[in-house]
């Protein structure tokens, strides 16, 4: 009866020892990530000189649209999709709303140049949104103009909506992001945090659609 039940504790004990030591790998590999998710985050925009064929602005922040219009006013690109607009708001609005006075946007400019886009409300629905425009307008390269730390994201999302088309990453750099040891500050690393996760979501939408359209890779 005694070595019943020393086995057991004996197999008990080495359960308890191999869910710590799982536990304990998850949590590292977890944190690896993390840092390399921050690592890949842009410190400056790689090619700002390039044109291409549109500009996307993902909202989010005024910094954003002020970017985006000013390469729009630069011609660095002949379109511009601002992609993610509440279905009530005017492109005024969105002008007002990024502190840019509508008057500074000329009518004609507005007119031929400018889309504002309804149908996203989240990030692979930009992707989507801008996918869609893209085709509909016969564009082939974009800019995409979106925070610093939601560009890996974005990229992947955009990536995975329109495989060939040319895309330039230019973020934006956000004055409340603090990017120097950010684990010291906690607003930012609460924002890194959460924004990896929605990384690694996606990342696991993307590897699942690929199983079921492909089927299950070999064991």
């Amino acid at each position: 009866m005694r070595r019943i039940f020393g086995r057991r504790n004996r197999n008990s004990r080495r359960r308890r020892l191999q869910l710590i030591a799982a536990a304990v790998a998850a949590l590292l590999a977890w944190f690896a990530g993390l840092l390399y998710f921050a690592s890949s985050i842009p410190e400056d925009v790689a090619d700002p000189q390039t044109a291409t064929d549109a500009i996307v602005v993902l909202t989010g922040g005024s910094d954003r649209l002020q970017e985006g219009l000013r390469l729009l006013a630069a011609g660095k690109a002949k379109q511009l999709l601002i992609s993610g607009v509440n279905q009530k708001a005017t492109l005024a609005d969105v002008l007002s709303r990024a502190q840019v006075p509508p008057e500074s946007i000329p009518p004609l400019l507005a007119a031929c140049c400018i889309t504002v886009g309804y149908q996203a409300d989240n990030t692979a629905g930009n992707a989507r949104e801008a996918a869609a425009w893209m085709t509909a307008h016969n564009l082939h390269s974009l800019r995409l103009v979106t925070a610093d730390y939601h560009m890996p994201r974005s990229l992947l999302e955009f990536a995975r909506a329109m495989p060939g088309i040319t895309i330039l990453p230019h973020p934006v750099f956000p004055e409340e992001v603090k990017r120097d040891e950010w684990w010291l500050w906690p607003g930012t690393a609460s924002l890194l945090v959460n924004e990896y996760h929605k990384y690694l979501v996606a990342l696991a939408r993307g590897w699942l659609a690929d199983v079921s359209h492909h089927g299950a890779p070999p064991s």
